[in-house]
């Protein structure tokens, strides 16, 4: 783990998602897609792991988007500019597998947009066509098109309300795209939100798709100690931090998954009140 890692450049994507591209050489020499990073923003701060959406080995950077939800990642989406993360520890988990299929369809919901990003480049550099589903609420919050669009061979934005792109779910446009049978999607990358990828898994196992789904369990070390990220994967225990994060999405217990998530939310709840009460009072939101 090092200290003191300078944020080169800080931009807000959508109402409370940020981007952060920050100085971590030791990253981006082993750095693939699919993997993270735990990061804190103070010594006594806590661990928050974040995909690693891009990283640049010759600058010597990655790209981090956080979306502030909580206390850890407010405070983290507050840094601006030659201001530094105190601790980035990584790569972790286990890079994407991929190969040539044909047609891979990557879908992102919200912020997980970020983690089919490095995917879609992955698959693309393969030989695959490369087809990207992201969505979002309404068009403020879809994220990065403009660089999908870049690497993929089509991109389909979708909003809940209809005011860009798709007017639908993710899942919906998806549903469309497969049974078009233009071109027979023959695997599919799922992150965001565990019902989206829930709906995903429901959506692709009658048609017999290869899908894939990037878990986003709590997580405290990322080497498989605390056992916090555990989750049932066709009947076996597994840690998503160094047995995934990506695992088979039609052989994934996503109940008990969501069962895990809310564990803790009382105690998330307590932490952002605190964070208020400090910011009121005029002290730093720690």
């Amino acid at each position: 783990m090092s200290t003191g890692h300078e944020i080169v450049a800080s931009q807000w994507l959508a109402p409370a998602v940020r981007r952060l591209v920050v100085r971590a050489p030791h990253v981006t020499r082993h750095c693939g897609p699919g993997q993270f990073v735990i990061v804190r923003a103070v010594p006594d701060g806590e661990r928050i792991p974040l995909t690693i959406a891009r990283s640049d080995r010759s600058a010597g950077t990655i790209d981090l988007i956080v979306q502030a939800v909580g206390a850890s990642t407010r405070q983290i989406c507050a840094l601006e500019k030659g201001q530094s993360l105190c601790d980035v520890a990584g790569p972790l988990g286990r890079k994407t597998e991929m190969e040539n299929v044909g047609h891979a369809v990557v879908v992102g919901g919200g912020v997980g947009t970020a983690v089919i990003y490095p995917q879609a480049a992955g698959l693309k550099a393969c030989g695959n066509y490369v087809s990207a589903i992201m969505g979002g609420r309404t068009r403020e919050y879809v994220i990065l098109e403009k660089e999908l669009g870049e690497i993929c061979d089509a991109v389909y934005p979708c909003t809940d309300d209809g005011s860009y792109g798709f007017k639908g779910f993710v899942t919906d446009r998806l549903k469309q795209l497969i049974e078009a049978g233009e071109r027979p999607v023959k695997a599919v990358f799922a992150a965001g939100p565990v019902p989206m990828m829930r709906a995903v898994a429901e959506l692709t196992r009658p048609y017999g798709i290869h899908t894939v789904a990037s878990l986003n369990p709590i997580m405290v070390d990322g080497t498989g100690m605390c056992g916090g990220c555990r989750v049932q994967v066709g009947g076996e225990m597994k840690f998503a931090c160094v047995d995934g994060p990506e695992f088979d999405a039609h052989q994934v217990d996503f109940r008990e998954l969501t069962d895990r998530l809310g564990a803790y939310r009382a105690h998330e709840q307590a932490a952002m009140e605190r964070h208020q009460c400090r910011l009121t009072a005029g002290l730093p939101g720690r």
